[in-house]
């Protein structure tokens, strides 16, 4: 398999499950960077032929099958390597874990993502998409941070989005919000639950993996 990988939280999601799972670069898979600060992967044919949305990561797999979008990834990976389990080992688990993924995916990453790119990141975004307003992109952070401070709510003391164990759902959060880190977001005030659970996987062997280009 070949990953075709960058900076970002989703592609740090692909990379963190495939370290979850015991898979290695080298020798599981290849891996290939491109730097999205300068706009690489939209200036690049083979990769635009790969994926026409321009976006990654993307799989490819050794027959020439090209998979994108983490969260189908994700999917894709759990069902070559059963173990350990961290989509669900029975269909009420699967539901649940989808559940939390969709929601945070939706309601979170979608406000969180198109505000950061209106404000803070406005000098890298504008020049290559649309993005809303300033006034715009304030008011959906705002609305992404409200959902983080419910969130906070429902983790409680536990360091889990549910199960009671690490899955795709604590993986999802545990990036994104790593990430907003890196570019100098915070977490809203409240919710020391989140900065707990981020706290705690950090510590994770899966997060300290690959994290810079080769």
């Amino acid at each position: 398999m070949k990953l075709h990988s960058s900076l970002g939280p989703n592609p740090r999601l692909v990379r963190m499950f495939l370290a979850e799972k015991g898979l290695t670069e080298g020798s599981d898979f290849e891996r290939v960077h491109y730097d999205i600060i300068t706009g690489e992967n939209r200036q690049s044919d083979d990769l635009t032929a790969k994926n026409p949305l321009q976006t990654l990561p993307v799989l490819e797999l050794d027959d020439g099958t090209l998979l994108t979008e983490s969260w189908p990834i994700c999917e894709f990976i759990e069902e070559k390597h059963a173990t350990p389990n961290l989509i669900g080992t029975s269909a009420e688990e699967r539901a649940e874990v989808r559940k939390w993924v969709r929601w945070f995916d939706q309601d979170v990453v979608v406000p969180m993502t198109m505000g950061f790119r209106a404000t803070g990141g406005r000098p890298m975004f504008e020049p290559r998409m649309a993005v809303v307003s300033e006034s715009a992109g304030a008011e959906l952070s705002a609305m992404a941070d409200n959902q983080f401070k419910w969130l906070d709510g429902q983790l409680g003391d536990s360091n889990h989005i549910c199960c009671g164990r690490f899955t795709l759902a604590d993986l999802i959060v545990f990036c994104f919000i790593n990430f907003g880190f890196t570019v100098g977001w915070k977490l809203p005030e409240g919710t020391d639950n989140l900065a707990r659970f981020v706290e705690t996987h950090q510590k994770r062997e899966s997060a300290g993996v690959w994290q810079q280009p080769e």
